[in-house]
């Protein structure tokens, strides 16, 4: 087996990728002038939150990751074990590094002042939560105000007679700096409670771990079952509306196999079906504001575009109601089990850690809304519009034959970006069209579409670097599954035999057979009764859990997306496994135990 995996900048890129350094910053790529620091740490690949290469102008979503993310574990909070995340991209993919604080005196100094932060946001979590949403919210409806508009042929009047001052192009200019400083906001409003809900998590972690040694971790993740948060909401809207056509019996008209248009435009025909199409309407904002992916990259499909994924959706729960099955989240038998082993568990302490007890468990009950909230008031509804805007100002672009098409767009970074509107806004200022722009930025795109598609069809290494002897840093284990025993299954490089092992998702056992998923375009392809096996699973996909019986990835630790979904559905999950998508095949026969991490390929 090797001791490590390759070093940076030992790794082989394609060939045809030469020059992609230019598509993306300095600081995120790995360079010669921090070799020593770099090779002397380990780096993941982060396929949970991005599983394609990073297009150069989506870049603007990571790097405001690495610099909130950053801030506010290190320097706002300053969570005492942990320092910011390193991010680097390499090959258009994303690595990340942790960073620990291991020096005793360090911790404990660093623990007074996360003490006092972490303890204002606690003991005011719900009314600094609401104003959490207000904010968001607000920032949603600031961003869909702002215009893209093309330039016109003279200038407004109103410029002369209200004496504005300053012309068109100053407000185009500074919209897209507006457009790119709201993205940069909501970042710092994503992390201002996620890390201390993760905090919280791992406090209660720690004190189970030393009261109760021998306490599983998916015991005491079942402790936080039951939860009602906003990011199911989408499918239980969508179980609603299967439950509405069933009852109104216009649910044949829903099953057929045509295109959206061909059935709204059958259900217009009756009463019933006009009542359940206004249902329908009526919930697009904001649960249709919802990514086919993570969110973060802009060629991912929103609901509110392609109204067939809801409604793919949307026929297999009525597929499930035909056969006389429940659609809802076994919400109340899941909060009487986390009650019971809280209740069991609780017995065996001393009055005094009982109460220590029942304090962790009722902070942590309390921050897990947000944990899975902030995931559809930022990664789906606020990005559905950012994405929307972004586009206008593609198609300026293309209408100014800067750009042969809208997607060229996202070949170019936003430093580029604002250098090409520049030149747009000079070349109209002066008014003899002589742009440079129309045959500069063609060429580059041209040049980066290649080396794009050579990114799309290379296997980047699972890691960089030496792994540590040991993986402690808590959110890496419980996020993203990195344990010391996963990495060194990713060296080993394969499988044993005919099982794939990984972690302990959410309990139970099922059969049936393997669908290998490796992108979103691919998620349609999920039927009744399969067993989801993806390099991971976006939150987004979460009406695809009621159809499928198990699920198996490739990355994710006990508190990963993946996880806490399939939990909440009761459906069994192995998360982390390192190898799952290569070692398994669609079609085969799988047996998944949830309970045990281990997956068997019984059959072909």
């Amino acid at each position: 087996m090797a001791e490590r995996f390759p070093y940076p900048l030992e790794v082989q890129l394609p060939r045809e990728a030469e020059g992609w350094e230019t598509m993306y910053p300095y600081y995120m790529l790995f360079s010669e002038e921090l070799r020593l620091y770099e090779e002397g740490k380990f780096w993941f690949l982060d396929r949970m939150h991005i599983l394609e290469p990073v297009y150069p102008f989506d870049a603007v979503a990571p790097e405001s990751w690495i610099l909130a993310l950053s801030q506010f574990t290190t320097r706002v909070f300053a969570i005492p074990p942990a320092l910011g995340l390193d991010g680097r991209l390499l090959g258009g993919y994303l690595y990340w590094s942790p960073n620990a604080v291991t020096d005793p005196q360090e911790i404990a100094q660093r623990a007074v002042h996360f003490k006092e932060r972490a303890d204002f946001y606690f003991q005011n979590w719900p009314t600094l939560y609401d104003r959490w949403k207000k904010k968001v919210e607000n920032l949603i409806v600031e961003m869909k105000q702002i215009p893209f508009e093309p330039l016109p042929a003279l200038s407004s009047k109103q410029v002369v007679t209200k004496a504005r001052g300053v012309g068109e192009t100053y407000t185009l200019l500074v919209n897209y700096d507006r457009l790119i400083h709201l993205n940069y906001l909501v970042w710092q409003y994503h992390f201002e409670f996620l890390n201390l809900g993760y905090a919280a998590y791992l406090t209660f972690t720690d004190f189970c771990q030393k009261a109760f040694p021998t306490m599983a971790l998916l015991t005491l993740t079942k402790m936080l079952s039951g939860v009602d948060v906003a990011l199911f909401r989408p499918t239980e809207e969508l179980q609603r509306l299967a439950r509405l056509a069933w009852e109104t019996k216009v649910a044949p008209i829903l099953r057929r196999e045509e295109p959206p248009e061909r059935v709204f435009t059958a259900l217009n025909q009756t009463e019933n079906g006009r009542r359940w199409l206004s249902e329908w309407e009526r919930i697009k904002e904001p649960w249709f504001c919802f990514s086919s992916g993570t969110g973060f990259n802009h060629q991912h499909t929103m609901w509110l575009d392609d109204p067939s994924i809801p409604l793919g959706h949307l026929r297999g729960y009525l597929g499930k109601l035909e056969k006389g099955e429940t659609l809802q989240r076994p919400i109340d038998a899941l909060r009487q089990e986390a009650d019971g082993i809280a209740g069991e568990y609780r017995q065996l302490l001393s009055q005094k850690d009982q109460q220590a007890f029942d304090d962790l468990l009722k902070l942590c009950r309390m921050v897990f809304p947000y944990v899975e909230e902030h995931v559809f008031y930022i990664e789906h509804w606020f990005h559905t519009y950012f994405w929307y805007k972004v586009k206008e100002i593609a198609r300026l672009l293309v209408e100014a034959g800067y750009l042969k098409e809208a997607e060229d767009f996202f070949l170019l970074n936003r430093d580029e970006v604002r250098q090409a509107l520049f030149e747009l806004c000079t070349v109209w200022a002066v008014g003899t069209g002589a742009a440079r722009g129309q045959r500069y930025w063609p060429q580059l795109v041209e040049r980066r579409r290649a080396i794009y598609e050579a990114f799309k069809a290379w296997s980047p290494p699972p890691a960089l670097g030496k792994p540590p002897e040991v993986i402690t840093e808590p959110f890496t284990v419980m996020l993203w599954g990195i344990t010391s025993e996963r990495v060194t299954g990713w060296l080993e490089g394969a499988a044993v035999g005919r099982v794939v092992i990984g972690h302990v998702g959410s309990p139970g056992v099922a059969e049936g057979s393997a669908k290998v998923i490796l992108s979103v375009e691919e998620l349609a392809k999920v039927e009744l009764g399969d067993i989801l096996v993806s390099p991971t699973t976006m939150p987004s996909w979460a009406p695809v859990f009621p159809k499928v019986r198990a699920v198996v990835t490739d990355i994710g630790g006990v508190m990963s997306h993946a996880a806490i979904v399939c939990r909440e559905f009761g459906i069994p999950a192995v998360v982390g496994t390192g190898n799952a998508t290569v070692a398994i095949r669609t079609g085969q026969t799988l047996r998944v135990d949830g309970t045990a991490g281990r997956v068997e390929v019984i059959s072909e």
